[in-house]
Protein backbone atom coordinates (compact mmCIF):
# COMPACT_ATOMS: atom_id res chain seq x y z
CA UNK A 1 0.00 0.00 0.00
CA UNK A 2 1.29 3.47 -0.89
CA UNK A 3 1.73 5.69 2.18
CA UNK A 4 1.46 9.46 2.09
CA UNK A 5 3.77 11.53 4.28
CA UNK A 6 1.87 14.09 6.32
CA UNK A 7 3.33 17.27 7.78
CA UNK A 8 0.92 17.64 10.66
CA UNK A 9 2.07 21.09 11.70
CA UNK A 10 1.75 22.39 8.15
CA UNK A 11 -1.95 21.65 7.95
CA UNK A 12 -4.25 24.25 9.45
CA UNK A 13 -7.27 22.50 10.94
CA UNK A 14 -10.35 24.09 9.45
CA UNK A 15 -12.17 24.20 12.76
CA UNK A 16 -10.45 25.33 15.93
CA UNK A 17 -13.19 26.25 18.38
CA UNK A 18 -13.41 24.32 21.65
CA UNK A 19 -17.13 23.59 21.84
CA UNK A 20 -19.70 22.21 19.43
CA UNK A 21 -20.93 25.69 18.49
CA UNK A 22 -20.88 25.24 14.74
CA UNK A 23 -19.23 27.44 12.17
CA UNK A 24 -20.91 25.93 9.12
CA UNK A 25 -24.07 27.39 7.72
CA UNK A 26 -26.79 25.48 5.95
CA UNK A 27 -25.01 25.88 2.61
CA UNK A 28 -21.75 24.48 3.96
CA UNK A 29 -19.76 27.73 3.99
CA UNK A 30 -17.26 28.52 6.75
CA UNK A 31 -18.20 31.70 8.60
CA UNK A 32 -14.99 32.88 10.19
CA UNK A 33 -16.62 36.31 10.08
CA UNK A 34 -20.42 36.22 9.59
CA UNK A 35 -20.12 39.32 7.42
CA UNK A 36 -17.32 37.92 5.26
CA UNK A 37 -18.04 34.29 4.33
CA UNK A 38 -15.09 32.29 3.06
CA UNK A 39 -15.16 29.11 0.95
CA UNK A 40 -12.54 26.45 0.15
CA UNK A 41 -12.04 23.39 -2.00
CA UNK A 42 -13.36 20.12 -0.61
CA UNK A 43 -10.04 18.31 -1.11
CA UNK A 44 -8.22 20.57 1.35
CA UNK A 45 -10.78 19.83 4.03
CA UNK A 46 -10.73 16.10 3.18
CA UNK A 47 -6.98 16.01 3.81
CA UNK A 48 -7.48 17.82 7.09
CA UNK A 49 -10.24 15.39 8.10
CA UNK A 50 -7.86 12.48 7.50
CA UNK A 51 -5.17 14.07 9.64
CA UNK A 52 -7.76 14.76 12.31
CA UNK A 53 -8.69 11.09 12.31
CA UNK A 54 -5.05 10.13 12.87
CA UNK A 55 -4.93 12.43 15.90
CA UNK A 56 -8.10 10.85 17.32
CA UNK A 57 -7.19 7.22 16.79
CA UNK A 58 -3.44 7.35 17.57
CA UNK A 59 -3.03 10.31 19.91
CA UNK A 60 -4.04 11.18 23.46
CA UNK A 61 -7.49 9.56 23.13
CA UNK A 62 -5.89 6.14 22.59
CA UNK A 63 -3.41 6.68 25.43
CA UNK A 64 -6.09 7.65 27.91
CA UNK A 65 -8.14 4.64 26.78
CA UNK A 66 -5.05 2.46 27.20
CA UNK A 67 -4.52 3.59 30.79
CA UNK A 68 -8.18 2.95 31.59
CA UNK A 69 -7.99 -0.49 29.92
CA UNK A 70 -4.79 -1.54 31.68
CA UNK A 71 -2.47 -1.67 28.65
CA UNK A 72 -0.63 1.54 29.60
CA UNK A 73 0.69 2.79 32.93
CA UNK A 74 0.84 6.50 33.70
CA UNK A 75 3.90 7.33 35.78
CA UNK A 76 4.37 11.05 36.16
CA UNK A 77 2.85 14.47 35.41
CA UNK A 78 -0.49 14.34 33.59
CA UNK A 79 -0.21 10.61 32.92
CA UNK A 80 0.36 9.91 36.60
CA UNK A 81 -2.96 11.57 37.36
CA UNK A 82 -4.72 9.63 34.64
CA UNK A 83 -3.31 6.41 36.07
CA UNK A 84 -4.94 7.05 39.47
CA UNK A 85 -8.17 8.14 37.75
CA UNK A 86 -7.88 11.64 39.22
CA UNK A 87 -9.16 13.35 36.10
CA UNK A 88 -11.28 16.46 35.67
CA UNK A 89 -13.59 17.58 32.91
CA UNK A 90 -10.98 20.04 31.63
CA UNK A 91 -8.62 17.11 30.98
CA UNK A 92 -10.93 16.13 28.14
CA UNK A 93 -11.15 19.48 26.33
CA UNK A 94 -8.48 18.59 23.77
CA UNK A 95 -9.74 15.03 23.40
CA UNK A 96 -13.27 16.26 22.68
CA UNK A 97 -11.91 18.74 20.13
CA UNK A 98 -9.93 16.07 18.31
CA UNK A 99 -13.05 13.99 17.73
CA UNK A 100 -15.73 16.58 17.09
CA UNK A 101 -13.76 19.42 15.53
CA UNK A 102 -10.67 18.05 13.84
CA UNK A 103 -12.15 14.76 12.62
CA UNK A 104 -15.96 14.69 12.60
CA UNK A 105 -16.88 18.17 11.44
CA UNK A 106 -14.09 18.42 8.90
CA UNK A 107 -15.30 15.14 7.36
CA UNK A 108 -18.88 16.43 7.27
CA UNK A 109 -17.80 19.79 5.86
CA UNK A 110 -15.75 18.06 3.17
CA UNK A 111 -18.84 16.11 2.15
CA UNK A 112 -20.92 19.31 1.97
CA UNK A 113 -18.30 21.14 -0.08
CA UNK A 114 -17.83 18.19 -2.43
CA UNK A 115 -21.56 18.02 -3.10
CA UNK A 116 -21.67 21.78 -3.74
CA UNK A 117 -18.78 21.43 -6.18
CA UNK A 118 -20.58 18.69 -8.12
CA UNK A 119 -18.62 15.75 -6.74
CA UNK A 120 -20.66 12.61 -6.04
CA UNK A 121 -20.10 8.91 -5.49
CA UNK A 122 -16.78 7.81 -4.04
CA UNK A 123 -15.74 11.11 -2.45
CA UNK A 124 -19.07 11.42 -0.65
CA UNK A 125 -18.77 7.83 0.55
CA UNK A 126 -15.26 8.38 1.92
CA UNK A 127 -16.41 11.43 3.86
CA UNK A 128 -19.32 9.44 5.27
CA UNK A 129 -17.02 6.63 6.45
CA UNK A 130 -14.78 9.19 8.18
CA UNK A 131 -17.85 10.75 9.83
CA UNK A 132 -19.04 7.36 11.00
CA UNK A 133 -15.63 6.46 12.44
CA UNK A 134 -15.51 9.74 14.35
CA UNK A 135 -19.07 9.51 15.64
CA UNK A 136 -18.73 5.86 16.63
CA UNK A 137 -15.55 6.61 18.53
CA UNK A 138 -17.28 9.50 20.31
CA UNK A 139 -20.34 7.43 21.22
CA UNK A 140 -18.20 4.59 22.54
CA UNK A 141 -16.20 6.89 24.81
CA UNK A 142 -18.83 9.38 26.01
CA UNK A 143 -22.21 7.66 25.61
CA UNK A 144 -24.80 10.26 24.58
CA UNK A 145 -23.29 12.71 22.07
CA UNK A 146 -24.44 15.24 19.46
CA UNK A 147 -24.91 13.95 15.93
CA UNK A 148 -27.66 15.42 13.73
CA UNK A 149 -27.30 19.02 14.89
CA UNK A 150 -23.57 19.37 14.47
CA UNK A 151 -23.63 20.96 11.02
CA UNK A 152 -25.81 24.02 11.12
CA UNK A 153 -25.65 27.42 12.79
CA UNK A 154 -29.34 26.90 13.49
CA UNK A 155 -28.15 24.76 16.41
CA UNK A 156 -25.46 26.61 18.39
CA UNK A 157 -26.24 24.19 21.23
CA UNK A 158 -26.54 20.85 19.44
CA UNK A 159 -28.83 18.26 20.97
CA UNK A 160 -27.28 15.22 22.62
CA UNK A 161 -28.73 11.96 21.30
CA UNK A 162 -28.72 8.64 23.13
CA UNK A 163 -25.78 6.34 22.57
CA UNK A 164 -27.96 3.64 21.01
CA UNK A 165 -29.65 6.19 18.74
CA UNK A 166 -26.30 7.44 17.50
CA UNK A 167 -25.06 3.91 16.84
CA UNK A 168 -28.19 3.25 14.78
CA UNK A 169 -27.63 6.39 12.70
CA UNK A 170 -23.99 5.46 12.19
CA UNK A 171 -25.02 2.12 10.74
CA UNK A 172 -27.37 3.88 8.32
CA UNK A 173 -24.62 6.34 7.40
CA UNK A 174 -22.24 3.48 6.63
CA UNK A 175 -24.89 1.84 4.45
CA UNK A 176 -25.19 5.10 2.51
CA UNK A 177 -21.41 5.28 2.28
CA UNK A 178 -21.19 1.79 0.81
CA UNK A 179 -23.81 2.69 -1.82
CA UNK A 180 -21.86 5.81 -2.79
CA UNK A 181 -18.54 3.98 -2.85
CA UNK A 182 -20.01 1.29 -5.09
CA UNK A 183 -20.82 3.98 -7.67
CA UNK A 184 -17.15 3.88 -8.64
CA UNK A 185 -17.17 7.45 -9.94
CA UNK A 186 -16.32 10.73 -8.27
CA UNK A 187 -12.97 9.75 -6.78
CA UNK A 188 -11.28 12.57 -4.84
CA UNK A 189 -8.41 14.60 -6.23
CA UNK A 190 -5.19 12.55 -6.24
CA UNK A 191 -3.32 12.66 -2.90
CA UNK A 192 -6.10 14.54 -1.11
CA UNK A 193 -7.24 11.38 0.71
CA UNK A 194 -4.34 10.19 2.84
CA UNK A 195 -5.19 6.54 3.51
CA UNK A 196 -5.97 4.85 0.16
CA UNK A 197 -5.77 7.74 -2.32
CA UNK A 198 -9.47 7.34 -2.98
CA UNK A 199 -9.53 3.59 -3.77
CA UNK A 200 -13.24 2.70 -3.43
CA UNK A 201 -12.62 -1.05 -3.00
CA UNK A 202 -10.51 -0.42 0.10
CA UNK A 203 -13.00 2.04 1.55
CA UNK A 204 -15.93 -0.37 1.02
CA UNK A 205 -14.13 -3.03 3.05
CA UNK A 206 -13.24 -0.52 5.77
CA UNK A 207 -16.91 0.53 5.92
CA UNK A 208 -18.01 -3.08 6.46
CA UNK A 209 -15.40 -3.66 9.16
CA UNK A 210 -16.59 -0.49 10.89
CA UNK A 211 -20.15 -1.76 10.72
CA UNK A 212 -18.92 -4.95 12.37
CA UNK A 213 -16.93 -3.00 14.99
CA UNK A 214 -19.90 -0.90 16.02
CA UNK A 215 -22.20 -3.93 16.12
CA UNK A 216 -19.66 -5.44 18.50
CA UNK A 217 -20.01 -2.33 20.67
CA UNK A 218 -23.78 -2.82 20.85
CA UNK A 219 -23.37 -6.58 21.34
CA UNK A 220 -25.33 -7.38 18.18
CA UNK A 221 -22.95 -10.19 17.39
CA UNK A 222 -24.90 -11.81 14.58
CA UNK A 223 -24.97 -8.54 12.65
CA UNK A 224 -21.28 -8.03 13.39
CA UNK A 225 -20.45 -11.46 11.97
CA UNK A 226 -22.45 -10.78 8.80
CA UNK A 227 -20.80 -7.39 8.25
CA UNK A 228 -17.28 -8.68 8.89
CA UNK A 229 -17.67 -11.26 6.14
CA UNK A 230 -17.54 -8.33 3.72
CA UNK A 231 -14.86 -6.51 5.71
CA UNK A 232 -11.15 -5.97 5.20
CA UNK A 233 -9.84 -8.93 3.23
CA UNK A 234 -6.11 -8.34 3.37
CA UNK A 235 -3.34 -6.11 4.68
CA UNK A 236 -3.43 -3.84 1.64
CA UNK A 237 -6.89 -2.67 2.67
CA UNK A 238 -6.05 -2.01 6.30
CA UNK A 239 -6.60 1.64 7.24
CA UNK A 240 -3.25 2.77 8.65
CA UNK A 241 -2.03 6.19 9.71
CA UNK A 242 0.82 7.20 7.38
CA UNK A 243 3.99 8.82 8.72
CA UNK A 244 7.31 10.17 7.45
CA UNK A 245 10.83 11.05 8.58
CA UNK A 246 10.31 14.71 9.45
CA UNK A 247 9.86 15.18 13.20
CA UNK A 248 6.38 16.66 12.87
CA UNK A 249 5.36 13.92 10.43
CA UNK A 250 6.61 11.01 12.55
CA UNK A 251 4.61 8.22 14.18
CA UNK A 252 2.72 9.76 17.10
CA UNK A 253 3.86 7.06 19.54
CA UNK A 254 7.44 7.56 18.38
CA UNK A 255 7.07 11.26 19.14
CA UNK A 256 5.66 10.42 22.57
CA UNK A 257 8.27 7.89 23.66
CA UNK A 258 11.33 9.28 21.88
CA UNK A 259 10.83 13.03 22.23
CA UNK A 260 8.14 13.95 24.73
CA UNK A 261 8.38 11.55 27.67
CA UNK A 262 11.19 9.10 26.79
CA UNK A 263 9.39 6.52 28.88
CA UNK A 264 9.44 8.64 32.04
CA UNK A 265 5.78 9.68 32.09
CA UNK A 266 4.01 6.69 30.56
CA UNK A 267 4.92 3.06 29.92
CA UNK A 268 3.29 -0.18 28.82
CA UNK A 269 1.80 -2.09 31.73
CA UNK A 270 3.58 -5.07 33.25
CA UNK A 271 0.25 -6.90 32.93
CA UNK A 272 0.19 -6.64 29.14
CA UNK A 273 3.91 -7.16 28.65
CA UNK A 274 3.77 -10.30 30.80
CA UNK A 275 1.21 -11.85 28.49
CA UNK A 276 3.65 -11.67 25.56
CA UNK A 277 7.03 -11.93 27.29
CA UNK A 278 8.35 -15.53 27.07
CA UNK A 279 10.36 -15.01 30.27
CA UNK A 280 7.31 -13.96 32.32
CA UNK A 281 5.37 -16.22 34.66
CA UNK A 282 2.15 -14.90 33.07
CA UNK A 283 3.27 -15.65 29.50
CA UNK A 284 0.39 -17.04 27.45
CA UNK A 285 2.48 -19.00 24.98
CA UNK A 286 2.23 -22.78 24.80
CA UNK A 287 3.40 -25.74 22.75
CA UNK A 288 1.71 -24.26 19.69
CA UNK A 289 2.58 -20.60 20.25
CA UNK A 290 5.86 -18.69 20.35
CA UNK A 291 5.35 -14.96 20.98
CA UNK A 292 9.05 -14.00 20.94
CA UNK A 293 8.87 -12.16 17.62
CA UNK A 294 5.77 -10.22 18.59
CA UNK A 295 7.23 -9.33 21.98
CA UNK A 296 10.30 -7.89 20.27
CA UNK A 297 8.21 -6.05 17.66
CA UNK A 298 5.92 -4.43 20.23
CA UNK A 299 8.18 -3.56 23.16
CA UNK A 300 11.59 -2.34 24.24
CA UNK A 301 13.08 -1.82 27.68
CA UNK A 302 12.96 1.61 29.28
CA UNK A 303 13.87 3.11 32.64
CA UNK A 304 10.35 2.30 33.88
CA UNK A 305 9.90 -1.20 32.51
CA UNK A 306 8.79 -1.36 28.90
CA UNK A 307 7.61 1.11 26.32
CA UNK A 308 6.47 0.69 22.72
CA UNK A 309 9.31 -0.26 20.38
CA UNK A 310 10.49 2.92 18.65
CA UNK A 311 13.33 1.34 16.66
CA UNK A 312 13.19 0.95 12.91
CA UNK A 313 10.57 -1.70 12.07
CA UNK A 314 9.27 -1.54 15.64
CA UNK A 315 5.57 -1.08 16.37
CA UNK A 316 6.20 2.61 17.13
CA UNK A 317 9.07 3.19 14.73
CA UNK A 318 9.41 6.70 13.35
CA UNK A 319 7.78 5.82 10.02
CA UNK A 320 5.81 2.72 11.07
CA UNK A 321 2.14 3.13 10.07
CA UNK A 322 -0.26 2.98 13.02
CA UNK A 323 -3.42 0.83 12.96
CA UNK A 324 -6.86 2.42 12.73
CA UNK A 325 -9.12 -0.23 11.11
CA UNK A 326 -7.28 -3.38 10.10
CA UNK A 327 -7.36 -6.83 8.55
CA UNK A 328 -6.35 -8.37 11.87
CA UNK A 329 -9.24 -6.69 13.67
CA UNK A 330 -11.66 -8.03 11.07
CA UNK A 331 -10.30 -11.57 11.48
CA UNK A 332 -10.80 -11.38 15.24
CA UNK A 333 -14.31 -9.96 14.90
CA UNK A 334 -15.15 -12.97 12.76
CA UNK A 335 -13.64 -15.24 15.41
CA UNK A 336 -15.45 -13.73 18.39
CA UNK A 337 -18.79 -13.03 16.72
CA UNK A 338 -18.69 -16.40 14.99
CA UNK A 339 -18.05 -18.21 18.26
CA UNK A 340 -20.85 -16.31 19.98
CA UNK A 341 -23.54 -16.70 17.31
CA UNK A 342 -22.61 -19.51 14.92
CA UNK A 343 -20.72 -22.32 16.64
CA UNK A 344 -17.55 -23.27 18.46
CA UNK A 345 -16.19 -24.68 15.19
CA UNK A 346 -16.89 -21.43 13.35
CA UNK A 347 -15.10 -19.34 15.94
CA UNK A 348 -12.16 -21.73 16.07
CA UNK A 349 -11.87 -21.71 12.29
CA UNK A 350 -11.62 -17.93 12.19
CA UNK A 351 -9.16 -17.88 15.10
CA UNK A 352 -6.99 -20.29 13.14
CA UNK A 353 -7.28 -18.00 10.10
CA UNK A 354 -5.80 -15.27 12.29
CA UNK A 355 -3.06 -17.63 13.50
CA UNK A 356 -2.22 -18.57 9.90
CA UNK A 357 -1.86 -14.88 9.14
CA UNK A 358 0.40 -14.42 12.17
CA UNK A 359 2.50 -17.48 11.35
CA UNK A 360 3.68 -15.72 8.17
CA UNK A 361 4.62 -12.60 10.13
CA UNK A 362 1.21 -10.97 10.32
CA UNK A 363 1.37 -7.27 11.10
CA UNK A 364 4.92 -7.52 12.48
CA UNK A 365 7.71 -5.83 10.55
CA UNK A 366 11.10 -7.46 10.06
CA UNK A 367 10.29 -10.37 12.37
CA UNK A 368 12.66 -13.33 12.70
CA UNK A 369 10.81 -16.34 11.31
CA UNK A 370 12.56 -18.61 13.82
CA UNK A 371 10.79 -16.73 16.63
CA UNK A 372 7.32 -17.10 15.16
CA UNK A 373 5.00 -20.01 15.87
CA UNK A 374 1.21 -19.92 15.65
CA UNK A 375 0.14 -23.47 14.88
CA UNK A 376 -3.54 -24.16 14.36
CA UNK A 377 -5.52 -25.07 17.46
CA UNK A 378 -7.65 -28.21 17.69
CA UNK A 379 -10.95 -28.43 19.52
CA UNK A 380 -9.25 -30.65 22.12
CA UNK A 381 -6.97 -27.76 23.08
CA UNK A 382 -10.02 -26.07 24.64
CA UNK A 383 -11.37 -29.13 26.43
CA UNK A 384 -10.96 -29.36 30.18
CA UNK A 385 -7.25 -29.92 30.73
CA UNK A 386 -6.27 -28.79 27.23
CA UNK A 387 -3.44 -26.34 26.64
CA UNK A 388 -5.97 -23.48 26.41
CA UNK A 389 -8.17 -24.64 29.29
CA UNK A 390 -6.09 -25.58 32.31
CA UNK A 391 -8.65 -24.21 34.80
CA UNK A 392 -11.61 -26.31 33.71
CA UNK A 393 -14.06 -23.77 32.29
CA UNK A 394 -16.37 -24.69 29.40
CA UNK A 395 -14.71 -25.18 26.02
CA UNK A 396 -16.87 -22.40 24.54
CA UNK A 397 -15.67 -19.94 27.16
CA UNK A 398 -12.08 -21.12 26.85
CA UNK A 399 -12.21 -20.31 23.14
CA UNK A 400 -13.77 -16.90 23.75
CA UNK A 401 -11.18 -16.15 26.42
CA UNK A 402 -8.38 -16.90 23.99
CA UNK A 403 -9.97 -14.63 21.39
CA UNK A 404 -10.41 -11.80 23.90
CA UNK A 405 -6.79 -12.11 24.99
CA UNK A 406 -5.75 -12.02 21.37
CA UNK A 407 -7.80 -8.88 20.77
CA UNK A 408 -6.28 -7.28 23.88
CA UNK A 409 -2.78 -7.74 22.50
CA UNK A 410 -3.46 -7.24 18.80
CA UNK A 411 -5.43 -4.02 19.23
CA UNK A 412 -2.78 -2.49 21.50
CA UNK A 413 -2.68 1.31 21.36
CA UNK A 414 -6.19 1.47 19.90
CA UNK A 415 -9.36 2.69 21.58
CA UNK A 416 -10.98 -0.68 20.86
CA UNK A 417 -9.16 -2.31 23.77
CA UNK A 418 -11.04 -0.04 26.20
CA UNK A 419 -14.30 -0.89 24.44
CA UNK A 420 -13.60 -4.62 24.83
CA UNK A 421 -12.76 -4.34 28.52
CA UNK A 422 -16.07 -2.59 29.25
CA UNK A 423 -18.13 -4.77 26.93
CA UNK A 424 -17.07 -8.00 28.63
CA UNK A 425 -16.98 -6.64 32.19
CA UNK A 426 -19.62 -9.09 33.44
CA UNK A 427 -18.23 -12.16 31.66
CA UNK A 428 -15.90 -13.45 34.34
CA UNK A 429 -14.72 -16.54 32.47
CA UNK A 430 -14.10 -14.67 29.25
CA UNK A 431 -12.91 -11.16 30.04
CA UNK A 432 -9.27 -10.18 30.23
CA UNK A 433 -8.82 -9.79 34.02
CA UNK A 434 -7.74 -6.14 34.06
CA UNK A 435 -7.50 -4.79 37.62
CA UNK A 436 -8.10 -1.15 38.63
CA UNK A 437 -5.02 1.01 39.17
CA UNK A 438 -6.78 2.70 42.07
CA UNK A 439 -9.82 1.74 44.13
CA UNK A 440 -12.03 -1.16 43.11
CA UNK A 441 -13.62 0.11 39.89
CA UNK A 442 -12.41 0.44 36.31
CA UNK A 443 -13.33 3.62 34.41
CA UNK A 444 -16.38 3.22 32.19
CA UNK A 445 -16.28 6.34 30.04
CA UNK A 446 -14.60 9.63 29.26
CA UNK A 447 -15.95 12.74 30.97
CA UNK A 448 -17.73 15.44 28.99
CA UNK A 449 -15.29 18.24 28.24
CA UNK A 450 -15.43 21.36 30.39
CA UNK A 451 -15.49 23.43 27.21
CA UNK A 452 -18.75 21.74 26.24
CA UNK A 453 -20.18 22.01 29.75
CA UNK A 454 -19.53 25.77 29.65
CA UNK A 455 -21.07 26.39 26.22
CA UNK A 456 -23.80 23.87 25.44
CA UNK A 457 -27.04 24.20 27.38
CA UNK A 458 -28.27 20.90 25.93
CA UNK A 459 -25.69 18.84 27.79
CA UNK A 460 -27.34 16.19 30.00
CA UNK A 461 -28.47 17.85 33.23
CA UNK A 462 -26.91 15.14 35.40
CA UNK A 463 -23.36 14.57 34.27
CA UNK A 464 -22.24 10.94 34.49
CA UNK A 465 -19.21 10.03 36.55
CA UNK A 466 -16.10 8.30 35.25
CA UNK A 467 -17.36 4.99 36.65
CA UNK A 468 -20.92 5.07 35.30
CA UNK A 469 -21.36 2.59 32.44
CA UNK A 470 -22.60 3.89 29.11
CA UNK A 471 -25.96 2.66 27.85
CA UNK A 472 -24.63 -0.25 25.77
CA UNK A 473 -22.44 -1.53 28.61
CA UNK A 474 -25.02 -1.57 31.42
Amino acid sequence: MKLTTIKYTAIVLIFSLVSCQDLVDGDGNINVDPNNPVSTEYQSVLTTAGVGQVLVQNGINSRMAGIFAGTHTGIDRQYGGYNSYTVTTSDFDGLWDDIFVNAFRNARLSRTLAAEQGITGVTIGICQVLEALSAGTAASLYGDVPFDELSSVEFPNPRFESQSEVYGKIQSLLDEAITNLNAGTGRPVTNSEIFFDGDPAAWIEVAYTLKARFYMHTQEYGLAYAAAQNGISGEDHSMLAPFGTAIEASNLNWQLFELETQGNDIAISDFLVGMVDPSSASYRGNAKTNETARFEFLFQSSTNGFQLNTTENGFAGQTTPSPIVTFQENLLILAEAGARTESFATGLGHLNDFRTYMSSGGYMLGANAADIQYDAYDAADFDNGGIENTDGISSDNALLREIMEERYITLLSQIEVFNDVRRTMNESDVRVPVQPNSGNQLPQRFLYAQSEIDRNENLPTTLPSLFEPTEVNQ
